[in-house]
């Protein structure tokens, strides 16, 4: 029997046609071979092994490594429990740690407990150049990238999702060990292809909130294991990461504001109420918007929906409170939040503050942050692409001027805040349009321990 790995598959040679192959593996008449996905690899070799039969493995290509560690810090105890966790479940498993807290050295002793070629995969490429940057602080050696016009292909590897799921399906035998930075993206349908294609016995997923809007989280216990450690913000605030305070503030709308508002509104919800579109429901979004396609009338309810958002999102006296704010908190340094980029542009020109936004250049991007770092700059600006995956230790405050209904989006926003200095007490404000939608969203995006259990 033979064992082998083709375009992120397994090809079990030698078995009975009739026979059920191990793991699920099934007859694939065109090559007369057994066939499975190549995530199954740990399985097939464990049955194969364990009834006794005689096999060749030449599936797997990843190497024993004789990594050493340059520096090594002491763990504090939920990170030692949490790799105790990981190498008890086979080292496959998920984590779930705050940002902050140290998840980027867990995986690092991860690597090095396992001592097999790997594959640290991350959503953005400012992630990628910072995992590139650890790795080689930690080990001292070369390492590989895949992505942003970069292909060189290492014993220790960084990448994005979007460019492991083109690749895996030819160097899913190349890796022992995948690491899932922000591992909630993974269930995306074409990344946990990536993962499927992969033989890596060895995974480990990190992120602060593996929740998603989708409910697709359950499936990480399949495309990486269990979750085998979840410490979230208010156990952790105060010892290990800084104290917290979270203040909402309403604001009203203008007379002639708010008239505009009740009458767009109205339109839109007379829309929904007529075509009996449940919004609340998993399709109701994109059924609207599907629908509304379709009509003139729909058209004018799509008009009528985007502008009562655009009213309670971006409303005048918000800038108005963000200026108090900066002025009160002119020593600190703050991250202000918006949902789109017209009001980071807003806000940027009106207080002639920095915007970070998808369009900012990355060498801008780390000029902004750096100065912002050095205390040169008070207050940075963006949309969403400070969310996740940028290290900012100096920031204390963070003013969430407009945001989603997502509770990872609002936890990953307070995390940009948490990290643990001398004496440091963060401070979050969420400003929120009064006695408008606004209101619903802030509600549910609040719905995490973090929040309902902020320390006094």
């Amino acid at each position: 029997m033979r064992v082998r790995f083709v375009q992120g598959t397994l090809e079990i040679e030698g078995l009975d046609p009739a026979q059920a192959g191990p793991a699920g593996a099934v007859f694939d008449a065109r090559t007369s071979t057994h066939r499975v996905p190549a995530i199954a690899y740990p399985e097939v070799i464990r049955a194969l092994h364990g009834g006794g039969q005689s096999y060749t493995d030449e599936a797997r290509r990843y190497e024993t490594l004789s990594l050493e560690l340059r520096a090594r810090r002491e763990l504090r105890p939920y990170q030692e429990a949490a790799l105790e966790a990981w190498i008890a479940a086979r080292g496959r498993g998920v984590v779930v740690l705050p940002t902050g807290a140290g998840k980027t050295y867990l995986a690092v002793l991860a690597i090095h407990e396992k001592q097999r070629s790997a594959l640290v995969i991350a959503p953005t490429l400012d992630l990628v150049r910072q995992w590139y940057d650890v790795l080689r602080l930690s080990f001292g050696g070369e390492v590989g990238v895949i992505g942003g016009g970069e292909y060189k292909v290492l014993p220790l590897t960084v990448t994005t999702y979007d460019s492991a799921h083109i690749h895996l399906d030819h160097l899913g035998d190349r890796f022992g060990l995948l690491v899932f930075d922000e591992c909630h993206h993974l269930p995306a349908e074409a990344y946990a292809l990536a993962a499927k294609m992969s033989i890596a016995p060895f995974r480990l997923g990190l992120t602060a909130t593996p929740e998603r809007v989708d409910g697709l989280e359950r499936r990480l216990e399949e495309l990486i294991g269990p979750v085998v450690l979840r410490r979230d913000i208010g156990e952790l605030a105060g010892e290990w990461l800084a104290d917290y305070e979270v203040e909402t503030i309403s604001i009203p709308l203008t007379a002639a504001a708010r008239a505009e508002y009740d009458s767009e509104r109205e339109i839109y919800r007379n829309y929904l109420r007529k075509t009996g579109i449940r919004m609340g429901s998993p399709q109701g979004f994109t059924d609207f918007i599907r629908r509304s396609a379709g009509s003139d009338e729909g058209r004018r309810a799509l008009l009528a929906y985007r502008r009562q958002r655009e009213l309670a999102l971006a409303a005048d006296g918000k800038l108005d409170v963000l200026e108090e704010l900066l002025s009160r908190h002119r020593l600190d340094r703050a991250l202000i939040f918006t949902e789109d980029n017209a009001m980071a542009y807003r806000i940027a020109r009106r207080l002639l503050i920095p915007p970070i936004t998808h369009q900012t250049k990355v060498s801008e991007r780390s000029q902004i942050l750096a100065a912002f770092e050095r205390g040169e700059l008070g207050a940075v600006v963006t949309s969403k692409v400070l969310n996740e995956g940028v290290d900012v230790p100096s920031a204390n405050v963070a003013i969430i001027i407009s945001g989603s209904g997502s509770v990872r989006e609002h936890v990953q926003r307070l995390g940009r805040i948490l990290r643990k200095g001398e004496g440091k007490r963060a401070l979050l404000y969420e400003l929120i349009t009064d006695d408008t939608a606004e209101g619903f969203i802030s509600a549910r995006r609040r719905a995490h321990e973090a929040y309902t259990k902020a320390p006094e």
